[in-house]
């Protein structure tokens, strides 16, 4: 065993979330028994969200590549080789993502893995975790993991787990690969996030009307705080959807149509075959982006209704609570956060498992 401090009565282990947007991970690790202290985000647009799920949480705008260890240290009366300290790190991946988008907005955010390492290296806390894209792994040298893990197994973390999970096996309805890392400083094992015992949920387990969502149609806005709202379709978008086959079907439901088809996708059947697409009841959904609502940005149409995802469907999809509240300034705004967030079911087999091992230390 190689902790550096001796084991305290107050066992009770604390997190401090780096990167933590609307706090899906924040929520997953409550939920689990762990005491958020605080999340870190440098989208302020995200602190209303935060606080009002994250309880007796505070949420620390700022700059990651701007604060200072001795500046959090303070300010959250952090104390250096606490063992019941974790400090998590989930930074946004979008240049490490395979999703074709313009890497050039999201060159700073590469870099956020070496920010995130200086406070674990200056704090050394009990338990590290990290979340990402599976193109951290893939590309570990440049991302910097490589040297992060090299430093960790050097520095009393002598077993990281790290290693690509699919979240549909920890409860959450989603195909959504994920890279994650545990490290440990108070025990030798090696922590695994725990999977879920039974069935694999999938789409009907959670959304259609005995669910909890009534149905509706494109452009539905709810005045409410459950948020069944969608985004409105164009007329031609509501045609071709009409003519994609219900549960499962694709865009080549109207790819004969010459008033329908998109030009694009002319001579090419094999490209992009999900835009369009509906949600299989009978399967988990696809990876939720912060674009689950445009029915063109890939297959987030509803199983049978003619219609996109609506915000909580998205969320749900997400493993939040139904009673999960949500505050932004869009639809835009406060899908960025749920497309953006760790699911929190697959936070709580993680945070499940440091709990175990923790307790099997004492």
């Amino acid at each position: 065993m190689k902790s550096a401090t001796s084991k305290k009565e107050n066992n009770t282990l604390k997190a401090v979330d780096f990167f933590c947007s609307g706090g899906g991970m924040s929520y997953g690790m409550q939920d689990a028994g762990i005491q958020i202290l605080a999340g870190i985000d440098f989208d302020k647009s995200c602190k209303e969200t935060y606080e009002a799920n994250i309880k007796g949480a505070e949420f620390i705008h700022a700059d990651v590549f701007e604060l200072k260890e001795q500046e959090l240290e303070k300010k959250l009366k952090l104390n250096r080789n606490d063992d019941n300290l974790i400090l998590i790190g989930c930074s946004p991946c979008q240049f490490w993502s395979r999703i074709n988008t313009n890497k050039t907005k999201s060159e700073k955010s590469k870099n956020l893995l070496i920010e995130f390492a200086r406070f674990v290296e200056y704090f050394r806390p009990g338990y590290v975790v990290v979340e990402n894209v599976p193109g951290v792994l893939r590309r570990k040298e440049e991302s910097g993991l490589n040297q992060f893990i090299d430093w960790l197994k050097e520095n009393g973390y002598e077993n990281p787990h790290f290693e690509v999970h699919n979240v549909n096996n920890f409860g959450v309805p989603q195909n959504r690969k994920r890279f994650t890392l545990i490290a440990s400083r108070v025990t030798e094992e090696e922590i695994k996030p725990i999977e879920t015992i039974g069935k694999k949920l999938v789409v009907e387990d959670v959304l259609g009307v005995e669910n909890g969502f009534p149905k509706i149609g494109p452009g539905h806005k709810d005045e409410t705080g459950f948020l069944h709202t969608t985004t409105n379709l164009t007329d031609i978008n509501k045609e071709r959807l009409k003519l994609v086959k219900k549960n499962g079907g694709n865009r080549m439901g109207f790819a004969n149509n010459p008033d329908l088809q998109l030009k694009c996708f002319v001579g090419k059947e094999n490209v992009f075959i999900d835009t369009f697409g509906r949600l299989w009841w009978n399967k988990p959904s696809p990876t939720i982006t912060t674009k689950f609502c445009s029915i063109s940005n890939g297959r987030y149409a509803h199983p049978e209704e003619d219609r996109g995802l609506s915000i909580r469907e998205g969320a749900v999809l997400q493993s939040f609570p139904k009673t999960y509240i949500f505050k932004g300034t869009s639809i835009g705004n406060i899908t960025r956060m749920i497309g953006n967030a760790v699911p929190p079911k697959y936070a709580t087999a993680v945070g499940r498992a440091i709990i175990q091992n923790h307790n099997n230390a004492v």
